[in-house]
């Protein structure tokens, strides 16, 4: 398993399944084309940026390059990478048939390739210790109220709103992205003044 501080951006929930399998990163989808109307996720992937950086991940296809495209709108290009799979003609094992363009998509890469991808992006590639220094964990959700218990989802919901994260998010996206944005302290700060607010 490889380390990598960036957080990688990917298409789809098959990509980021893959991508899960070899490296250790946060990994956040965009649902495809979905996300040019997300306001909230575009929201959130710029907060990741400013603070960790991003690796673009699409497939080689079309459909990749427009969303791949509409991101590098979307972010500085100093807070962003790309990570860029070669074409190869094929078709993942799940599916009936090829794609329109008859490519392979990330879903449909060797671990080698996906690695030597993120090597040439420029990807950080770190000790675990380092990764996992300070990390905030659902046992610190339980501790702040946050999952667990009675009210917890409302409490949840008025977090989201304040750090104006998208609203669907489960409670382990939550978790994924405070720990991108925010140290185990600066949460505490941020519940403690949700519970004044709603005292």
């Amino acid at each position: 398993m490889v380390n990598i501080r960036e957080c990688i951006v990917v298409e789809g929930r098959y990509d980021k399944n893959t991508l899960a399998q070899i490296v250790n990163a946060p990994i956040v989808e965009t649902s495809g084309f979905g996300i040019f109307k997300d306001k909230d996720q575009q929201h959130l992937l710029r907060q990741i940026a400013a603070k960790r950086g991003l690796i673009v991940f699409t497939d080689s296809d079309g459909a990749g390059f427009v969303i791949r495209n509409f991101l590098k709108g979307l972010i500085p290009a100093s807070q962003l990478k790309h990570a860029y799979i070669p074409d190869i003609s094929g078709k993942e094992r799940r599916k009936a048939s090829a794609g329109k363009e008859g490519l392979l998509g990330v879903e449909g890469m060797t671990p080698e390739i996906i690695l030597q991808a993120l090597r040439r992006s420029g990807a950080t590639i770190e000790g675990e210790s380092e990764l996992q220094s300070g990390a905030i964990t659902k046992q610190d959700f339980m501790a702040l109220g946050l999952s667990g218990g009675a009210g917890s989802s409302e409490k949840r919901a008025r977090l989201m709103a304040k750090l104006g994260f998208p609203k669907h998010m489960s409670s382990n996206a939550l978790l994924q992205a405070v720990n991108l944005l925010y140290t185990l302290p600066e949460l505490q700060e941020l519940a403690g003044q949700l519970e004044k607010e709603n005292g």
